[in-house]
Parts: C-alpha cells; structure tokens; sequence
C-alpha cells in the first residue's frame, strides 16, 4: 500500500482528491497548517488517513512529515492568505518542499499549475505558476506537472465569478478578454488525471496541458452558463477602457471574491488558455465532459448544497470568508444572558403573532410592504402563541430546524430578490447563563437582490440589534419571575441546511 501525502487537503481540489486516493487504496497522509479544518470532512476519521499539523516554511517538520511517503502532492496556493504578496511566498514555499521531499526520499511530486502560453506576456498568476514549476523541479525529485486553465466544478473559484457575473448582469461591459480563446476541464476531469497519474509509471517526469474536449471564448462560456441558469444570453459589450484593476473591482462588487484575489485572475483572463498537446488523453484514458455538461452538474451539486469543496475552504482559520461558497451575506449578532438556556430558547420560539417581533416598528412595516407586494405579511400569526413545531408558519416566515434548546432557524416566505434566514442559537454559559447568537442570512437573486441586502443594511441595526436586546430581556424577566419554560417545543427535530450550503 502507497503511502501519499497531499499538501492542500483544506483546498478546493485537495479536498476532492484525497478521498479519491482513499478509494484507490493508498495510505494518505494531509499535512496542513489547521488541522481543525479537516475535523468534519466525511473522510476525516478514515482509518488511512492520518492528518499533521505542519508549517510548510518549516523544512525539518516538512521534512519529518514526508518521511515514509511514496508520492506528495503539491496543491499550495497562498494568494487567499497572502495577498499581494502570493507569488514571492509561493515560490519560497515550493523550494523549501522541494528540498524536504528530497531528503525525506520521496519517490514523486505531482504538481497543478496554470495552463498559459510562455512568453514575457504571461500574467503575474499564471507567471508564478511555472515559477513553483521550476521550484518543484530544482531538488531533482520526478516533478509530474498538470497544467489547467479554468477548471469547472461547484465552488471552483473562476466558476463562481462566471456563474454570479452571468447571473445577476443582464447587460455586461467587459474587457476584450472576452474574446480570448480557453479550454476549461470539468474538476472531476482534474481528480482522475491527479489520481491515475499515481499508477502510471511514464507520467513521472513529465509536464501535460490538460482540457476538456472544446475551445471556446470567454463569451461563449458565458452564453452557455446563461442558458443553463436560465436566465438567456445575456448583453455583452465589450471595451478597450477597462483596465484588470477596474475589472477585479468590478468583480468584487458583483461576485463574492474579494478584489485582492479577483484582480490576478482577472489578468489572467488575457492570456490564451488552450492546451499545445493531448498525450495525456492517451496515457490517462477518461470520458471527457463538454462546457455545458460540466456547467450543468456544478450547478446541480450547489443548488442541491452537496458541493465537497470551495474556494473559500483554502486560507487560514482567522482569515476564511463567512459566507463560505460566497453565497450568502450574514448579519451576525450575539449578547450574553442571565439565564438558562431552557428559558431563552422558549423566549425565542415565542416570536411572531400575537408576541410580535419585539420593540421594532419596522417589522410592521416590513409586513405591511409585503403584503403590498402580493406576500404574506404579518397576518397569518402562528399556530399557538407559546409553542411552535417544524414546518409551521411564523407570520411570514418559516420553520425549517427546531433542537430545543440550542437552535431555532427560520426561512422567510415574504416576497425577496432572494432567499432569507434567520437563525438563533443558544450556547450555555453555566446553569443561569448562556449566549444567544442571532444571525441573519440573505442569498441575493440577480443585481436587484444586491441592491436590497444593501438598502436594507442600514436599518439592522434597528430592526436585530432591537430584537436581540427585547429577547434578552424577556428571558431575564422570565428566569428571574422563576416562571417554567412551559411546553411548548416539540421533540428535536432533524437538522436542516439553509438552502445553497
């Protein structure tokens, strides 16, 4: 049995590929920096899979790591936890690994970079691509080298700025790089070139461009993503003016990557993208998926929330997005309670009908607007005043999880550009006191969903920060009047993901 390392494993591709290396029946070993990332991967607790703690910059504990491994992946990539300075850093990374692999006798390093043409023109990403290349490469370790332009797959990040550009722009005005020619590769495509390589003697050594079975331009692209959302071809302008810092700014206002990552991969949308030779087609045999079947099963694995990985699983713990996939903005509030849990949780499931939603007017006019526009409102109240039930209606939203006396979360009904969550947690503090967490979760739909989560941010401070402080205060009232929490709440009930998790 092959003993495997995989740096990377908390990655978008790292974490699809060990388990595939699992089902291969190789010993896989995940040197990560938190291995507290990896605590509630489905693969976690494999009895192959052994997960260490390492500090890549560290040669000895590189080093101690790889002792053993027959092969190491190296799937790095800093530009989420070192900004700007991504490419420096990557590059002392790489040779720092290059060297430990070599003295720990490692047999192989397989390595996916950035599919591009060479030349003075290559962009600074895809420029610092083939530098960790040559990195890898100069310790004299067999350094396998896969080369990908955009690879497809639910969480991916250059999917997400497709998907969210296509689907909230009706009108686009882009750079020119909308006519450069690429070879996208769906990321199940990826994994098995990444896996197969390992039980083919001849990839040792060698660098492969690999790519789906098309070429078409970043239009097209966009054309097919539109049609598969559903939403139709969208307008596409292109202009000269359009610089790849204004563009990375541009995606950062309508995609959720920050423009610190989006102006990289913005530039490299200039370079052709195709691959130069098809050998590994013949060494690594796979059925290749077109564009659109690619589009199609990654938008299926995300709007059904069975996504494996994201981008936004790379970078440090402090550092991770929190909206993770980049789907949902959060308005995150918590307070400390002089009480026990059982009493704020049933003080919280008695929101809604006749209690109201506790010292805020504008729920009143929120309701009345919305009722204005064809929804629900505030009129259909709840089913009993002092106990509620999953599935059951509050007003104008929903119970879609109910575990007494931890969690409460409801799914709005009323009419929005998206969908909306709201969900309150109870965390024990002691016998008479706990914390109550209230969060907010919004799934903008189109331009105009975004435009509503940002005209209605200035008002939350009123309407949650209100709401949190009354149920603090109800809950107090209620422990210190030693009043029993009551029946109210059925039994636990399953837990359920809010939509696009």
């Amino acid at each position: 049995m092959q003993t495997i390392a995989v740096t990377g494993a908390t990655g978008y591709i790292g974490g699809r590929l060990v388990p595939r290396l699992l089902e291969a029946g190789c010993r896989v070993r995940c040197l990560v920096r938190s291995p507290m990332k990896l605590r509630d991967r489905p693969w976690a607790a494999h009895p192959q899979v052994e997960i260490l703690p390492v500090d890549l910059s560290d040669a000895d504990s590189t080093r101690s790591a790889l002792s053993g491994c027959d092969a190491a992946y190296y799937l790095v990539h800093s530009m989420i936890s070192a900004g700007k300075d991504y490419a420096a850093h990557d590059l002392v990374l790489a040779r720092s690994f290059a060297a430990a692999a070599r003295d720990a006798g490692v047999g192989r390093i397989l390595y996916l970079g950035g599919l591009g043409e060479t030349g003075p023109g290559l962009s600074e990403h895809l420029s610092s691509r083939r530098e960790v290349e040559t990195a890898l490469q100069s310790a004299g370790v067999p350094v396998t080298v896969f080369r990908a332009a955009m690879i497809i797959g639910s969480g991916s990040a250059s999917f997400e700025i497709l998907r969210y550009l296509v689907e909230r722009l009706p009108v686009m005005v882009t750079p020119r790089w909308v006519s450069t020619p690429c070879q996208p590769i769906a990321v199940r495509n990826v994994i098995h070139y990444l896996a197969a390589a390992l039980e083919n003697p001849d990839t040792a050594g060698q660098t492969f461009d690999i790519g789906g079975p098309e070429v078409l331009t970043y239009r097209q692209i966009m054309d097919i993503m539109g049609e598969e959302l559903g939403v139709g071809r969208r307008l596409i302008l292109p202009v000269p003016v359009l610089t790849p810092r204004l563009s990375s700014y541009w995606i950062h206002l309508v995609t959720p990557l920050h423009h610190s990552i989006a102006r990289p991969l913005a530039e490299g949308l200039r370079n052709p993208v195709v691959c130069r030779d098809t050998r590994i087609r013949d060494l690594l045999p796979q059925p290749l998926m077109t564009v659109r079947e690619a589009i199609r099963a990654a938008l299926q694995k995300s709007d059904s929330g069975e996504a494996e990985t994201t981008w936004t699983m790379a970078g440090p713990m402090p550092g991770d997005p929190d909206w993770a996939g980049g789907k949902v903005f959060v308005d995150s509030r918590s307070t400390p309670v002089r009480a026990p849990a059982a009493d704020v949780f049933h003080t919280v499931c008695r929101i809604g009908g006749r209690h109201g939603w506790y010292a805020n007017w504008l729920w009143q006019i929120r309701g009345f607007l919305d009722r204005l526009a064809g929804g629900p409102g505030l009129r259909r109240g709840r089913r009993n005043p002092d106990s509620i039930a999953l599935g059951e209606a509050l007003d104008f939203w929903r119970v879609v999880a109910l575990e007494p006396p931890r969690l409460l979360r409801l799914r709005a009904e009323m009419k929005l550009p998206g969908e909306a969550l709201l969900e309150f947690r109870i965390e024990p503090r002691g016998p008479d006191a706990c914390q109550l967490v209230q969060e907010a979760r919004f799934h903008p739909r189109g331009l105009l969903g975004l435009l509503y989560w940002y005209a209605v941010v200035p008002f939350h401070a009123v309407v949650f920060q209100g709401m949190l402080a009354e149920l603090r205060r109800q809950a107090e009232r209620a422990a210190l009047s030693g009043s029993s929490p009551g029946p109210a709440e059925n039994p636990p009930a399953r837990r359920t993901p809010y939509p696009g998790a």
